[in-house]
């Protein structure tokens, strides 16, 4: 198997920055605004953008506008791989009805992790909106999903992997594309 670094630790902190700073733009500002990571990496890159916005917006709380939403018994595959691990789903005290909710992933691909995700919303409250942030987009979509914030778009094959490495999570923060 092949293996070829396609971005750094700093092409990432940089696509998180921007896409930090799109998010506000597009929101016309932090109010309202909710960020929720799908697990595992979503939940990092999530508290990653919130740090930046927090940084540049005092105005955000990032400790209490950042949560993290649990997909597992909303995916459509859990007969194929029934031993997924569930995780607790965290949202913020003030809960997600009205709010502008942007769900974070690391890789967008066929688009049924984030179909579940709207539905695990779904089940939560009402969003005024929600909006989709991830760092790389690989295409392939088998569902009408698109990214509204995107870090990177790397048209790949079928049989090549897209690997999110952070530093929290794997101890180095880089993508890798693997054949």
């Amino acid at each position: 198997m092949s293996s070829r670094t396609v971005l750094s630790s700093g092409d990432i902190d940089r696509a998180i920055t921007r896409i930090a700073h799109e998010i506000v733009e597009s929101n016309h500002g932090t109010k309202d605004l909710v960020l929720l990571g799908i697990p595992t990496r979503g939940v990092l890159l999530a508290q990653r953008i919130a740090t930046v916005i927090q940084r540049h917006y005092p105005d955000f709380n990032a400790a209490t506008c950042t949560g993290k939403l649990d997909i597992t018994m909303y995916r459509d595959d859990l007969a194929k791989n029934p031993t997924r691990t569930v995780t607790p789903t965290t949202i913020p005290a003030t809960g997600i009805d009205d709010a502008v909710v942007v769900l974070v992933d690391d890789v967008l691909y066929s688009g049924r992790t984030i179909r579940a995700a709207l539905d695990a919303l779904n089940d939560l409250g009402r969003p005024s909106v929600v909006r989709l942030a991830v760092l790389i987009d690989r295409g392939h979509r088998e569902l009408p999903i698109r990214a509204d914030f995107v870090g990177k778009n790397l048209p790949t094959s079928r049989d090549e992997r897209i690997n999110v490495q952070l530093s929290e999570n794997d101890g180095e923060t880089s993508v890798v594309i693997e054949s």
